[in-house]
């Protein structure tokens, strides 16, 4: 089964140096999605260490449960996030969100 579109949530605004969590998750996929999450439609790996672009940012990204967690954001970290839950039915994206630090 396709997955449904999730539902995101990401904060407006965050103080720089603050933690962050941004939520994706749909229950209608099966089997159960993953989620990918983009920033200005460029995807955010979950391994920042591999990434050149994403050396300075300090964050988690669980696939499994559609959890990304900035553990202190700066201001690179401000953009439009969206994220897509994926299946082998297919996959379903969630409006893009601003998050402003």
């Amino acid at each position: 089964v396709k997955p449904m579109i999730p539902r995101c949530s990401v904060p407006k605004a965050v103080p720089v140096g603050k933690s962050a969590s941004l939520h994706c998750h749909e229950n209608e996929g099966f089997p159960k999605s993953t989620y990918s999450w983009y920033r200005n439609s460029e995807p955010l790996s979950p391994d920042t260490k591999s990434s050149t672009k994403l050396h300075n940012s300090s964050y988690t990204l669980n696939p499994a449960t559609g959890t990304l967690v900035f553990h202190a954001v700066h201001k690179g970290d401000t953009g439009r996030y969206s994220c897509i839950a994926t299946n082998d039915a297919g996959f379903a994206k969630c409006e893009e969100q601003e998050m402003e630090v």
